[in-house]
């Protein structure tokens, strides 16, 4: 059976290989046209997402608190008026 080390060592031999070698500026070009077509997109970043969601969240918790206060007051106005 091949070992970790093996893996490692191929790993580092095809990661100075690729650095040395056109592919890299192929990747860099790659991921520069990438980036420039996702900022056309106006994409947000996950970290704005989750503040957005968790500030959803506590907005749907306090509108059915809000209903809950509502529908009590109501039923406190229908009893009041019996």
């Amino acid at each position: 059976m091949l070992n970790a080390k093996f893996f490692d060592e191929l790993s580092a031999k095809l990661s100075e290989v690729i650095k040395n070698s056109p592919a890299k500026d192929i990747e860099k070009n790659a991921r520069a046209l990438l980036m420039q077509g996702f900022a056309k997109l106006d994409l947000i970043t996950r970290e704005e997402f989750d503040v957005q969601a968790q500030l959803l969240t506590l907005t749907r918790e306090q509108l059915i608190l809000l209903e809950m206060r509502v529908a009590q007051l109501e039923a406190q106005r229908t009893a009041a008026a019996e």
